[in-house]
């Protein structure tokens, strides 16, 4: 008998071990982030993955839950960093910034969990957004789809984000579908921060009734998340200017797209005196390209408590900005990662304090040396004893007054579009390389730039992205980038002086 147990106790012993390595297994810190008091490491927790949009926390198989723009939904175990498809919706339309976005894992303690998704579909000619609900099982797996709400969606500005917050209740951030009445007509459900009950009906104490809108005046949001009281956060894409991060308030409109970011302008001041309008807490000029965010309330990381993180995709970075204490104001902004791991999409905090965030490399729009070969990475950030590989510094963010020299001016407003090298992106953004427009007449160059291009044709290509109006730039900005433009990429033309501008002003 002895023998026996003896020898089932050697067999047990390999399998043990597995396990054990299995639970332990850590991945390789790429780098030390050296915090005020605190180190944190940076480790790749999955890559080579196909544009990640949405990372969600699944508390009972402590897993990272994520959604992949094409229609894929995928769990990272994070122990094992084992990464297994949970499901593959086939009805997902996915193109350039289309397909399966945003989604909130709703998992309350002994009773059914939900999945809430937002992705675009489409039928025939027309382009829908949807917000779907799924059962999501103790196992992680999802059953019996309901269409909660199906809007008017587009070849681009269809957001979104969902939420769970803590007055348990369905909060979707819905872009204006790139109209330009939308976002204002307070009867459409496009340019909203939307409100549901758990199973999709109308909550009666919604501020206008029988409605879902809960504020609206929104161009494209790209982030939302809610601190532990309750306050709703979301990031904005701007158009050519002032990215915004709003504090969302019920009946609120905030302004788009008669008022962009902060109510500065003679012509917007005007419109807020006669119908009032919400400025965000936060804007940038020239643009960031918000995406995901979360909110930072443990004191894991005592520096970033009460933050929020937010992942950006033009200045591919992760910025920490600090909260006040009433959370109505951003006091601090850091940068980290800044040109380093590329476009960053989402942005995840655990009950451990850990963080979890995404690049998004092999979207639609690539930047300068990306993707890299294991792109696209799910990134963990966690509080460390002590610094084991390179460190590196959170950044004071930098002033837009610091721009002046073409070069730089052209980096801040246009290369993410047109590519540092010039060549842009086939059918979406045009070339300004060895551009007949470009050499041209100095006029039609300076006209495009103060008026932008609306139509998205030149000659006889039709471009898919429209160009905004950059006439808020100074005039010596104006023709800083103009000369830029003329004398690179292959460009060679006489130089644009001021009586160009002039008479175009």
């Amino acid at each position: 008998m002895k023998k026996q147990t003896y020898i089932w106790l050697v067999s047990l012993i390999p399998l043990l071990s597995s396990c054990s390595s299995e639970t332990e297994k850590e991945s390789k810190p790429i780098n030390s982030i050296q915090l005020e008091h605190s180190i944190l490491s940076l480790t790749k927790e999955a890559t080579k993955l196909h544009v990640p949009w949405d990372l969600q926390y699944d508390r009972i198989n402590d897993a990272i839950l994520f959604s992949e723009i094409g229609g894929s939904i995928r769990r990272l175990d994070t122990k094992t960093k084992k990464v297994t498809l949970v499901d593959s919706l086939t009805d997902v339309y996915h193109q350039r910034t289309l397909g399966l976005l945003g989604m909130a894992l709703y998992q309350p303690e002994k009773q059914q969990a939900y999945l809430y998704l937002s992705y675009t579909s489409k039928k025939d000619s027309l382009i829908f957004s949807n917000l779907y609900r799924y059962e999501y099982s103790p196992e992680g797996k999802l059953a019996h789809p309901k269409l909660l709400l199906q809007i008017p969606g587009n070849t681009g500005h269809n957001g979104s984000r969902v939420i769970v917050s803590t007055d348990q209740k369905v909060y979707w951030a819905t872009g204006d579908a790139a109209s330009d009445t939308f976002a204002q007509d307070s009867t459409s459900l496009n340019g909203k921060i939307l409100r549901l009950n758990l199973d999709g009906s109308i909550p009666k104490d919604n501020p206008i009734a029988n409605s879902y809108v809960y504020a609206w005046g929104f161009r494209n949001m790209q982030g939302l998340t809610h601190d532990e009281k309750g306050l709703i956060y979301t990031s904005e894409h701007g158009d050519a200017i002032e990215d915004e991060i709003n504090l969302i308030q019920p009946l609120k409109n905030y302004g788009w797209p008669q008022i962009e970011g902060m109510i500065d302008t003679e012509k917007e001041k005007a419109i807020a005196k006669k119908s009032p309008r919400q400025e965000p807490i936060k804007s940038w000029t020239p643009v960031v390209a918000p995406s995901g965010m979360a909110y930072y309330g443990f004191g894991v990381i005592p520096e970033w408590q009460h933050s929020l993180l937010l992942a950006t995709l033009k200045n591919q970075s992760l910025r920490i900005l600090k909260l006040s204490a009433d959370g109505q104001q951003i006091v601090d902004e850091k940068v980290l990662f800044k040109d380093q791991l590329g476009r960053l999409r989402s942005v995840l905090t655990l009950p451990n304090g850990d963080i979890y965030f995404c690049s998004s490399n092999r979207d639609w729009n690539p930047q300068k040396g990306f993707p890299k070969p294991d792109d696209d990475v799910i990134y963990r950030l966690r509080i460390a004893d002590k610094a084991t590989a390179p460190i590196i510094r959170p950044l004071a963010a930098a002033s837009a007054k610091q721009v002046k020299s073409g070069q730089a001016l052209y980096e801040a407003y246009c290369a993410s579009c047109h590519k540092t090298d010039g060549k842009g992106l086939t059918n979406t953004f045009p070339p300004l390389a060895n551009s007949s427009l470009v050499q041209g007449n100095p006029k039609d160059l300076l006209k495009v730039i103060l008026q932008g291009l609306k139509d998205k044709k030149i000659g006889t290509i039709k471009y898919e992205s429209a160009m905004p109006s950059f006439s808020f730039l100074k005039d010596e900005e104006i023709i800083e980038i103009s000369n830029y433009i003329r004398s690179h990429f292959g460009n060679s033309a006489s130089k644009i002086n001021q009586q160009h501008l002039t008479s175009l002003r």
